[in-house]
């Protein structure tokens, strides 16, 4: 891994074939970190790349690094992001933030005027958030669109969920309204592909 240039870009069809590898990877995370996750399918992992709609790391040897998508809701009013996952191998690099910084880029550029979501039980996730203009809210600040929710029925703690009526759960929702945020610039046509500074 010596000296390899990592790139994050955004995800195509033809990344379809590490789709096994970061589902994987992201259901392993959940189990050693102890925590819930909604699980993704195999088949909405391929759309969001065929859409156009997901961020992937990529060593310049074409190892697997990272991921993560965004999902649009109500009609542009919310955009979410999600999914984000480091191989082990290429943690605590600044990856992560760079491929969340990339998703956050490519929802502003889509959906200018929605409002960003992210939940999460990660402080890890939680800071990042904070640093692109995110802040903790209420669930009922977020989406209520049912297909949103059922991605949920997948985590372990969704029991916790439909106790608390869908009021609060083991997740912070973090949101970043760009009426509300200093950060709220307009972002330019996100770049396909941009290599990270570090060297491996």
């Amino acid at each position: 891994m010596e000296n390899q240039k990592i790139f994050i870009r955004i995800a195509t069809i033809e990344d379809i074939k590490y789709v096994d590898e970061i589902i994987k990877e992201t259901e392993s995370s959940a189990i050693a970190r102890g925590t819930g996750i909604a699980k993704r399918s195999a088949l909405t992992v391929m759309q969001k790349m065929r859409d156009g709609k997901a961020v992937i790391a990529l060593t310049s040897t074409g190892n697997w690094v990272g991921f993560a998508y965004l999902e649009i809701w109500d009609d542009g009013n919310f955009v979410s992001n999600s999914g984000l996952i480091v191989a082990p191998a290429f943690r605590n690099l600044g990856v992560a933030k760079s491929i969340k910084s990339k998703v956050f880029e490519i929802a502003r550029w889509t959906c200018p005027n929605a409002k960003i979501f992210s939940i999460t039980s990660g402080n890890a996730i939680m800071n990042m958030n904070s640093q692109l203009g995110f802040k903790p809210v209420a669930f009922e600040a977020i989406t209520q669109n049912e297909k949103f929710w059922d991605g949920c029925k997948s985590c372990v703690n969704y029991d916790i969920l439909e106790r608390n009526k869908r009021c609060n759960c083991l997740c912070t929702a973090m949101l970043f309204d760009p009426e509300f945020t200093a950060n709220s610039v307009q972002f330019e046509k996100p770049t396909l592909r941009y290599p990270l500074s570090q060297l491996i």
